[in-house]
């Protein structure tokens, strides 16, 4: 029969309660209490240990206290329990001190001795209470907490080793945050923590195959070596720049790019370019810019393409704005109207007569601002008569009046680089901008001659979309790997942060429409190494936007929205304080290793979600390899040595082995060579490869 919490108050009492508060109660230590270790919980345990637990009982219950801090205080008298010799005299005796921190209760979960732990204090206990030392199960009932314990990630060292229990759904479902400084072990554990959720699935799974999906965005081209494609355990597709054994090469093609990063790469001008920018790539994802079957197809476009600039001109209000914009639209008439005249021949019928009424409203709207000082300014009912005639035209060559409103330019429809320059020196002389986009299509013509470049953007028909997907996302029932690492490390630092942006955001957006079309969530977890250099924060006040802002922006939406669709994310930072604040307040889950910077330090204490803060004081000592997890898939914050991964399976971020190669062997008495050859190291750097062997790398 188990014992009530008061009468296992007796034989575990370590103190009492000499202060309470909703937040926080002080505890006088007994003299006969234990100094460094307890012998008679179940087995030695420190105590006390700052961040250890303690129990106090209340209600037929225990309160469970965190340890904030211990000291030491000077006492009138040394306050002994049971014999006491009456003939001396009490001395000042030194007395020890601890402040608790109430982080829940523990119940009685049944006579057998079992608990269950809930966060929260449905009530505080009175002054005199005894305090208590927990039992080894009491431990293990508090730290092993949760109803879905199935992911075991480390044990506890502060609670007797006790395991550590998440849950998938809340670890990845509302994003997650490893967080600590180089070599603490953040590479480490994101790799386990796959590894062990796949593991986990497989044996919960009858045929032993998950249907799951990580994909690991790898600048530093780490992963590879965790997760080889010949791994028999984890099924994995490997996509680099460079290819070794077992890998893809990584694809992204240029008709993946939104307007929004094409804008942010060539730094398009909010003014000009970008205008003519986005008619161009809606043009190019449209087929307008291939050779018209024949003439009157060649007008239909020409026309469909007059009423789309003059709506959108009417829109802005352009032809009566201020000067020069009046200007600037009489001289497009103009241009318009010369062009038009020369064609009205080709044509007869219904289709001559329209062409000809289209020249007359040009000419009647242009002849009056011909005069000298004559006044550019456009009426709108000037403009809705030139948009009337304008669509007429277009009517009478077989277009349709939903052909004329803008179609999405962000849609993923193949198309070739040449193309889009060809548009675009179109697009800019229809706008009349010739002179403005010359930068842009340097810029454009120097990332399609670029050889680096050439090997991940493909041609238009070398990837299509489904293919891409199925790849990078993975198949039906995951049948080609649960794990899709992508290495940038090799991917040109002028277009990495674009890269990445259309990579996170083709995922995002492939979830998105699976949900429509569907109904339910395809859960996917996207992981993103050195988040610190990709989802950085940025000034929002910039006009242009640079291509590492868009990247970081499009990381905020999936923080944001990416739970209702299935996506989770996991960032692994060393620099926190350098992250996006957005991104940042949206992870609901943190693994902290090691953290020195006063900084890093600062922002963490502001952005956990539990306010205990004598565990992150312990963040500047951790040991490589342990963490404190707290947040929304841990019960409560608690420290945890996480477990080891073979050397196998670990990413490559190991430390440069100086001293192995000062003296030519290592702990195990083995050589240690550098060979060197720059001769080909020269030869490779001045073809501009980057190639190099697995040996190497």
């Amino acid at each position: 029969m188990s014992q009530t919490p008061f009468e296992l108050a007796g034989s575990f009492q370590v103190g009492t309660v000499e202060f309470v508060a909703p937040d926080e109660i002080k505890v006088s230590l007994d003299i006969e209490a234990p100094e460094s270790v307890a012998m008679n919980t179940g087995g030695p345990r420190p105590f006390p240990r700052v961040n250890g637990y303690l129990l106090i009982p209340v209600d037929e219950a225990f309160l469970v206290g965190q340890v904030e801090w211990v000291t030491v205080e000077p006492a009138p008298f040394p306050k002994r329990r049971g014999l006491q010799d009456f003939g001396l005299v009490d001395l000042p005796y030194p007395l020890r001190r601890l402040r608790l921190k109430p982080i829940g209760t523990l119940r009685a979960k049944s006579r057998a001795g079992e608990f269950v732990f809930r966060r929260g204090a449905d009530a505080l206990p009175s002054i005199g209470a005894p305090v208590v030392l927990p039992t080894d199960s009491q431990l293990r009932s508090i730290v092993e907490s949760g109803e879905k314990k199935r992911i075991c990630i480390g044990t506890s060292p502060i609670a007797g080793d006790a395991r550590v229990w998440v849950d998938p759904d809340r670890l990845f479902g509302r994003h997650l945050a490893v967080l600590g400084n180089t070599g603490s072990g953040k590479s480490c554990t994101v790799a386990g923590l796959i590894r062990w959720s796949l593991e986990a699935a497989k044996q919960a799974r009858s045929d032993g195959r998950p249907n799951a999906r990580f994909i690991i965005l790898d600048p530093n081209g780490e992963y590879s070596h965790a997760f080889p494609p010949d791994d028999p355990t984890v099924k994995t597709r490997v996509f680099k720049v460079n290819l070794g054994n077992g890998e893809t090469s990584l694809k992204v093609p240029l008709w993946f790019w939104n307007s929004a990063e094409w804008c942010s790469f060539t730094q398009a001008s909010a003014k000009t370019q970008r205008p003519a920018l986005i008619h161009a790539l809606r043009w190019v994802r449209e087929g307008l810019t291939e050779p018209a079957p024949d003439t009157s197809h060649e007008m239909r476009r020409f026309l469909r393409t007059l009423v789309t600039i003059i709506r959108t001109e009417k829109n802005k209000g352009t032809p009566w704005a201020e000067f020069p914009k009046p200007k600037a639209f009489f001289e497009k008439l103009e241009k318009w109207k010369k062009g038009l005249e020369s064609e009205i021949d080709s044509f007869d019928g219904d289709q001559q007569t329209c062409l000809q009424e289209l020249v007359h409203t040009i000419e009647s709207l242009c002849a009056p601002r011909r005069k000298q000082h004559a006044h550019y300014d456009f009426t709108p009912s000037e403009v809705e008569k030139l948009l009337a005639a304008t669509s007429a035209a277009h009517s009478a060559f077989g277009g349709s009046e939903s052909e004329t409103f803008p179609s999405d330019v962000d849609a993923p429809r193949p198309f070739e680089g040449a193309s889009l320059v060809r548009a675009l020196e179109a697009s800019a002389e229809m706008l009349d901008v010739s002179e403005h986009v010359e930068t842009l299509l340097v810029r454009i013509r120097a990332l399609l001659a670029d050889a680096r470049m050439k090997r991940i953007m493909g041609g238009a028909t070398e990837t299509t979309l489904e293919g891409w997907l199925t790849d990078y996302i993975g198949s039906d029932g995951a049948k080609n790997g649960c794990v899709s690492v992508l290495d940038l490390s090799l991917v040109p630092s002028e277009v990495v942060h674009v890269i990445t942006a259309v990579i996170a955001r083709m995922v995002f957006e492939a979830l998105q429409r699976y949900v429509k079309l569907n109904g339910k969530v395809l859960p996917t977890v996207l992981v993103m190494e050195e988040a610190h250099t990709f989802i950085k924060r940025y000034k929002e006040d910039v006009e242009n936007q640079d291509a590492a802002a868009v990247c970081c922006q499009v990381f905020e939406r999936i923080a944001r929205e990416g739970r209702k669709f299935g996506l989770g994310l996991v960032l692994s930072s060393q620099r926190p304080s350098e992250l996006s604040p957005t991104v940042l307040s949206q992870c609901n889950t943190f693994i902290l290793h090691r953290i020195s910077n006063d900084c890093d330090q600062d922002l963490v204490h502001r952005l956990v979600p539990d306010n205990l803060r004598g565990l992150l004081r312990e963040l500047p000592s951790l040991p490589s390899q342990h963490a404190i997890l707290l947040g929304w898939a841990s019960e409560l914050p608690v420290l945890v040595k996480m477990h080891d991964l073979p050397e196998s399976q670990r990413p490559r971020s190991d430390d440069p082995d100086f001293w192995d190669v000062w003296t030519g062997k290592n702990e195990k008495g083995e050589t240690v060579t550098r060979e060197i050859d720059w001769k080909t190291v020269a030869e490779a750097w001045q073809q501009g490869s980057t190639e190099r062997s697995e040996e190497e790398s």
